[in-house]
């Protein structure tokens, strides 16, 4: 059973929240617009660093909050069982909440892979979707492509005092298990996802220490992993789709926006080409003006 909204308008500026099956879901609106839905990454990551001032000045910015990250959105399995699948069900409750037709959906990272399957699933809710630093498969080649670039950045770094530490949470990555560890990795390894950290570290280390995890296996309730390959589906996606990756981005980087405009019928590219993981902060006005004029046009 769904409980009513906070406010009366659910695209009113602020802090909303329902609940769902006994699970609270919160999104935050800010802007004015054409609504885009933006799905933040982790799992586990709060949805603050996503925050985007330059589009809000054009779109409506709905930023979901996804469940797991705070304490009473957990799911009862928590914290285990957020699957795609699953935020995706969240997802559709929250589309059919805003109260418009269709809305624009942007995924970051992980968001991206949470975009990408309610666009297929879920077709009739989306105008247009924005793949924002994704890829079509996790697994082994994944990983494999991320640990090419890690060693890349790794060589351009050489000799930097802050790339232990770097290296020490990448190492710690496979034994998280708190929302402690999380954090701490999350932080840890941020300088990694930038094209240049420690060259405009007094610009970004706030960005880093205001950077909020919850721990998310990313497991699903059997404790299996949450295995993706898009690639034959992704031919078949119906709304119009936005591609944006940065040139430096280690986790999802080009090689991996270059095959997924390639695989999507009707998308477009965009190269961040002084970006890494994060090019809403690193380019935010190039990066605004795409996924604005993306966004008109397909309103028009």
């Amino acid at each position: 059973m769904t409980t009513p909204p906070t406010h009366t308008d659910p695209l009113s500026p602020g802090v909303h929240s329902y609940q769902t099956g006994g699970i609270t879901q919160r999104y935050h609106v800010h802007g004015r617009g054409p609504v885009c839905v933006a799905h933040p990454g982790g799992p586990g990551i709060f949805w603050e660093y996503l925050r985007m001032p330059a589009l809000e000045e054009h779109l409506t910015m709905v930023y979901v909050e996804p469940v797991g990250t705070s304490e009473d959105s957990r799911l009862p399995s928590h914290p285990h069982g957020y699957t795609r699948e699953r935020y995706s069900r969240f997802l559709q409750v929250l589309i059919n909440r805003l109260g418009v037709r269709k809305v624009h959906l942007l995924g970051h990272s992980h968001g991206a892979f949470v975009a990408a399957y309610h666009a297929l699933h879920h077709p009739e809710q989306v105008a247009g979707v924005v793949l924002y630093e994704g890829a079509p498969v996790t697994g082994p080649e994944h990983g494999a492509e991320a640990n090419r670039m890690v060693e890349a950045f790794i060589a351009k770094h050489a000799g930097h005092p802050g790339l232990p530490d770097v290296l020490a949470a990448f190492g710690a990555m496979g034994s998280i298990s708190s929302d402690e560890q999380t954090l701490a990795v999350a932080r840890g390894v941020l300088p990694s996802y930038f094209a240049d950290y420690w060259g405009n570290e007094e610009q970004l280390a706030p960005f880093r220490d205001a950077v909020r995890a919850t721990y998310i296996s990313g497991l699903d309730e059997h404790l299996a992993p949450d295995v993706i390959d898009d690639r034959a589906a992704l031919k078949e996606l119906e709304p119009p789709a936005l591609v944006i990756v940065g040139r430096h981005d280690v986790i999802c980087g080009p090689r991996w926006g270059y095959e997924l405009d390639e695989l999507i019928p009707d998308s477009q590219l965009l190269v961040l080409e002084n970006s890494g993981h994060m090019g809403h902060v690193e380019e935010p006005e190039t990066f605004a003006a795409a996924v604005r004029d993306f966004v008109l046009r397909d309103t028009a």
